[in-house]
């Protein structure tokens, strides 16, 4: 037998062969083994079409028999590692990610975790999971799990250690229960009690930040003293009585006792000879017999006064009765008060400043805003100086808490130096029923202006729409809001469809902010609730959040079924449950269960932004001279400026400008709202009316609320039919933005400008493959060609990177399908885009080493996104 090795397709000369022999023990036979040595000098030499390769080839009398192919490469590991582990600082139980791409290497190296110094067994520990590419995720942060961790790579060729990433545990304090309180420092008097806390449950550690709040509370308690009783002086001496005797009293009332205090000690009556012994009685001194009781005497004073009680009852009674009928004189009998008052309702106010004020014109409206008033019905009030209606919504509508600021020269020129503050306080009462609303401005002469809560009308509590979808997906969106939910395809098993609903809140928000927090979104719920998905779909809710900077710390919340909220994740944090993508005006969360979401912001420093849309809309009044102009204020997202837009209609307002965009900083500045630059001799402003200014809490924390600022002009003549001013609207030291007004108050001249662009106003319920703009085939090939791992990262990590995803990547390698989780966000977050060429692009990058992707051409991306918008009426 003849053995031979054969390399490169040439046979290796027979003096490099080193052969063996040897006998095999149990079967007798004779065993040739050869070999051949290959130098690193031989592999670099060779240059060819593939790797350096030998072949074994053996023949004998019997045939030929050929070996597989040997490949021969160079072994190496570079030194640097691609991406070396970050340090982390991580609450416990929070979850740690730390990545670690090793250097490239042949063969690939393998990677292991060294915790201080000593190798990480994760098989040993359920909480440890190292298998995600080479990652090392920690699913909840223990303090034992605070250390120095060093990536470890090795081949063949040598060993790499990445650099140390320290990981601190911390543990934030938290209050204990507080004690009882403690008894009343004084016996009696006023004095105060307290109780405590600690903070140890848990005590902070590894820097984690110590409770807020008072450690200490202490409460007013007032204990009442005893007093003992005392008595009066006595009276004087009664007459002498037939038994010779006379008596005085007194009582136990100078001061008669309370809260325990003694009963005064002794007699309360004396009696004594009123003849000094003189007087005898039955042949004895009268002071020698014993006096009568007293009860006799008693006795008859008491039924004189109920006698004399008894005439003065008949005499009044007899008196009012003969006054009645001289009254009936009169022939009227005044049954309702509102006769008397020419069809004013009542008020009862209640003035807590006597003073007037001689800056207010008309000193019987006092700006004291502190009372409690009760009306009901319809109203119609009059001022008696201009006989000025003026309308319910404006006057009796609640100031929830607001204080306003009146500027104006003319108070300057009358020497006040202060600006004139009226502080509102919620009223209690019962207000006028029905839809008969206005907004129309208050106006009558010399009063100030109001600012108006829209939350006081009559408005939808909730947008809603629904859509039936099964196992092809779809997309529902809520019109002209902002809002839209994304079901991918599969993500309903097959031969199911379900009605799948959509809904806005337009009432008042049922999440409280806690201490700083912001709301930054609407509440936006979508179900039913008890369905499940097999692939997380997408929802897009809008945010009024200025995120160019990072100054904003914002988080998902998720209401339970006890109506509490909860904190999902922090866009920044890394997570498995959820995924959140934050774009400029939008937020595109991955969710795998229906429920009500809601996003808030906290403030990091003074330079948080949040976005305001300013807008100014304009109406004729009750009176024909006057017209109305009312500045909004609201959340820059679109279902917010609906709402207002929709409550203007109905009550026939005309927006006057485009709105614009307000960058309103977090630096506790006020807001103000002027009217510049009025003609003088066409139009006037009421005085005091010319500024108005908003406390920044009240702009800040409006959750929602439309903040409405109403100005009323006057035309000198009604041949005025043009109105051109600007309308200013700033923070102080911070952003301004000025709404030129120019229309016609004609409503048949008025320019109509449009509130919202149709492009998803038309189909709020899409089903099938015209719902995606990626076709369902080519999605399919990027799938196949992505989900599967690249030792050169070229799979689905490159995909995310290419579509500007770079953060929690994590989340997609939970996902069986990370390319298709990604094109179903790609998809959320280009609903409105013009064309594929994102996609395109990326894909066009990525693909010049895919052979898989050659065939996905420009043209056949051209003609899909054509396809979307003719189906899509874009």
């Amino acid at each position: 037998m003849q053995i031979f090795f054969k390399c490169n397709g040439e046979w290796v000369h027979q003096n490099e062969h080193v052969s063996e022999e040897s006998l095999d023990e149990s079967s007798g036979l004779k065993v040739r083994e050869v070999f051949i040595n290959v130098t690193r000098q031989q592999v670099e030499d060779f240059h060819g079409p593939e790797d350096y390769w030998c072949q074994c080839v053996a023949w004998s009398h019997l045939g030929t028999s050929k070996s597989r192919k040997a490949s021969v490469r160079i072994a190496y590991l570079r030194k640097n590692f691609e991406q070396d582990p970050q340090g982390r600082e991580v609450p416990i139980e929070g979850m740690i990610v730390l990545h670690c791409r090793p250097p490239e290497g042949v063969p690939a190296a393998e990677v292991e975790w060294l915790k201080n110094e000593e190798p990480i067994d994760s098989e040993q520990d359920e909480n440890i999971d190292t298998r995600a590419d080479h990652n090392l995720i920690i699913r909840q942060a223990r303090l034992s799990d605070s250390g120095n961790y060093t990536c470890m790579a090795a081949n063949i060729v040598a060993k790499r250690r990445s650099l140390s990433a320290t990981v601190v545990v911390y543990v934030n304090g938290g209050w204990s229960s507080w004690t009882e309180w403690s008894a009343c420092n004084v016996r009696c008097g006023r004095g105060w009690q307290k109780r405590s806390r600690t903070c140890t449950n848990p005590a902070p550690l590894n820097g984690g930040a110590f409770c807020e709040g008072m450690s200490v509370q202490k409460i007013t308690c007032t204990s009442l003293c005893p007093v003992d009783g005392s008595w009066e002086v006595w009276s004087e001496w009664s007459v002498c009585s037939p038994e010779c005797e006379h008596l005085r009293i007194r009582e136990c009332t100078a001061p008669p006792p309370r809260n325990g205090g003694k009963f005064c000690e002794g007699l309360s009556q004396e009696s004594e000879n009123c003849t000094d012994g003189l007087c005898i009685l039955d042949k004895k001194p009268l002071h020698e017999i014993k006096p009568q009781s007293m009860e006799n005497a008693s006795d008859i004073a008491l039924y004189s006064g109920l006698g004399a009680a008894v005439v003065a009852v008949a005499v009044l009674v007899i008196g009012v009765t003969l006054y009645r009928r001289s009254q009936s004189d009169y022939g009227v009998d005044v049954i309702d008060s509102s006769a008397l008052t020419g069809g004013f309702q009542t008020f009862n106010f209640k003035t807590v400043r006597q003073a007037g004020n001689s800056l207010l014109l008309n000193s019987s409206l006092q700006p004291d805003l502190t009372v409690s008033r009760t009306y009901s019905g319809p109203i119609c009030l009059q001022d008696p100086l201009d006989k000025e209606l003026m309308t319910e919504s404006s006057l009796f509508n609640p100031l929830s808490d607001i204080k306003v600021k009146v500027q104006s020269s003319f108070m300057v020129s009358l020497g006040v130096s202060e600006r004139a503050e009226y502080h509102g306080k919620n009223h209690s009462g019962t207000f006028p029923h029905g839809n008969n609303r206005g907004f129309t401005a208050v106006h009558p002469r010399n009063k100030t202006p109001y600012i108006q809560n829209l939350s006081s009308l009559p408005t939808r509590t909730e947008l809603r729409t629904t859509g039936v979808f099964g196992h092809l997906g779809g997309r529902l969106v809520m019109p002209n809001t902002g809002v839209s939910l994304l079901i991918p395809h599969g993500a309903i098993p097959e031969e199911n469809s379900w009605e799948i609903y959509m809904s806005i809140n337009q009432g008042e928000p049922s999440l409280q902010s806690d201490g700083s927090e912001v709301l930054l979104s609407p509440e936006v719920t979508c179900g039913p609730p008890d369905m499940t998905v097999t692939t997380p779909f997408a929802l897009t809710i809008p945010h009024c959040a200025d995120v160019s900077s990072e100054h904003w710390n914002v988080h998902l919340k998720k209401r339970t079924q006890q109506g509490k909220w909860e904190e999902v994740m922090s866009v920044e944090d890394e997570s498995t449950s959820c995924y959140c993508l934050l774009d400029p005006f939008a937020c595109h969360v991955l969710l795998d269960s229906f429920g009500t979401y809601a996003l808030t912001g906290e403030p990091i420093t003074d330079c948080a932004v949040k976005q305001l849309k300013v807008a100014v809309f304009g109406c004729m009044s009750c009176n024909s001279l006057d017209y109305n102009l009312r500045v909004y204020c609201v959340d820059n997202t679109p279902c917010a400026f609906q709402e207002v837009v929709s409550d203007e209609k109905h009550h026939g307002g005309q927006l006057l400008e485009e709105p614009k965009l307000l960058h309103f900083k977090g630096n506790t500045f006020s807001l103000q709202i002027s009217v510049l630059d009025i003609p003088p001799f066409l139009w006037r402003i009421k005085p005091f009316t010319a500024c108005q200014e908003v406390p920044f809490s009240r702009v800040w924390s409006s959750n929602r609320q439309p903040l409405h600022c109403a100005f009323s002009l006057e035309r000198y003549t009604p041949t005025t039919t043009q109105l051109s001013c600007k309308i200013c609207i700033r923070q102080l030291k911070g952003h301004e933005q000025i709404l030129q007004v120019q229309t016609s108050i004609l409503e048949n001249e008025r320019e109509t400008i449009t509130f919202f662009a149709q492009e998803d106003s038309t189909f709020p319920a899409q089903t099938g493959p015209k719902a995606f703009k990626i076709p369902y085939s080519i999605r399919q090939r990027i799938c196949a060609t992505f989900d599967t791992p690249n030792a050169k990262g070229k799979d689905w990590q490159m995909l995310a990177q290419k579509n500007s995803i770079n953060r929690n990547l994590s989340y997609f390698a939970t996902q069986s399908s990370p390319s298709a989780v990604i094109l179903n966000l790609w998809e959320a977050r280009h609903q409105h885009d013009g064309d594929l060429d994102s996609l395109a692009c990326a894909l066009e990058e990525i693909g010049r080493t895919h052979t898989k992707l050659s065939n996905i051409t420009e043209s056949q991306l051209d003609e899909a996104d054509f396809s979307y918008s003719r189906q899509n009426g874009l």
